[in-house]
């Protein structure tokens, strides 16, 4: 067990099969991932187009689904090797928040049933007093008061409410990890605003770190520690997150912050800027080739014949041959 590291996923890899039995394709989802947390609280930001197998690697890490291949590594112990108790204290201290707030709730039940659910499954208290104020806790910890949320239904409250309840129902297991998959891509700015500042609280002033999923580059620069870019199920890129997005190196990065609009009507798109559409079932995984060749303007002959590995340079690791 390494004592510095809460949290580690090893050469994990996901393949799913589609099409008929007669026509069967395999689809490479994630390619032989790599990544670590340190026990001092941090956020890893993952970063990708749709496609790109960010939110596969949050179902892998949630146990929604089994990988092909890899280990997920928790506290030292790998997570398909946990005894039942191990594995139960893994589901409390593994919690996550995603996209659609309002999706993650009945409709036809109040909200205080998406709190009281993981109270009673991991008996997190013994009595109706002890219950109600754990409750209260965790709603103030993330901004909300239990006389404006508690008894009313989903309907009845905001986006960033819904977002932000949803936060206080993981923070009720005090976590160690949260997996944020895309938490405010459904809230309008002052809203994300919001919910943001949350997740900078309970990182910094409670200690729960955080796998953030994105493909907003801009939210990732400003909330992350760390960062990787992920393509066709791959890490292109992995650092610091200042690093990465001042000075990236990576084509398919570069690609990314040059697609970023600016706010400003002065600096106009001089040129449209024309990504090619990839085929999701050319994901298989049997080009031996750089995943990004087809689009990189900075290919070379080697990069059309053998992947290039991660090579690390002044502490970024960027998996491109301009680096050998």
């Amino acid at each position: 067990m390494d004592a510095k590291l809460l949290f580690e996923i090893r050469h994990l890899t996901k393949v799913f099969s589609a099409g008929s039995i007669l026509g069967r394709k395999k689809i490479l989802a994630v390619d032989d991932v790599s990544l670590s947390m340190p026990v001092k609280p941090e956020i890893l930001s993952l970063v990708g187009e749709s496609g790109s197998g960010k939110t596969t690697i949050a179902r892998l890490i949630l146990g929604f689904l089994k990988p092909t291949s890899g280990e997920i590594i928790y506290k030292g112990k790998s997570v398909t090797r946990m005894n039942k108790k191990e594995r139960m204290n893994y589901l409390k201290e593994v919690q996550a928040v995603f996209q659609d707030p309002y999706g993650s709730f009945n409709p036809l039940r109040k909200v205080d049933y998406v709190l009281l659910t993981p109270i009673k499954k991991f008996k997190l208290t013994t009595s109706k007093e002890e219950t109600y104020e754990l409750i209260t806790k965790s709603l103030e910890a993330v901004g909300l008061r239990s006389e404006e949320v508690l008894g009313k239904y989903p309907k009845e409250l905001s986006g960033g409410q819904r977002q932000r309840i949803m936060l206080a129902r993981a923070f009720l297991m005090r976590p160690q990890l949260l997996i944020a998959d895309e938490p405010v891509s459904m809230l309008d700015a002052s809203l994300r605003a919001g919910v943001l500042k949350i997740i900078f609280n309970l990182k910094n002033n409670l200690g729960v770190s955080f796998i953030y999923i994105t493909h907003d580059l801009s939210t990732a620069h400003y909330i992350s520690d760390k960062m990787a870019i992920l393509y066709q199920g791959s890490i292109m890129e992995e650092g610091s997150a200042k690093r990465i997005v001042e000075e990236p190196m990576h084509p398919y990065t570069k690609l990314l912050i040059e697609s970023i609009p600016m706010p400003d009507p002065k600096s106009r798109w001089q040129e449209r800027l024309e990504i090619e559409k990839i085929e999701l079932l050319s994901k298989s995984g049997i080009s031996k080739s750089c995943k990004f060749s087809n689009r990189c303007s900075k290919k070379m002959d080697i990069c059309t014949q053998k992947r290039p590995p991660m090579f690390d340079v002044n502490g970024v690791k960027v998996s491109c041959w301009l680096y050998q």
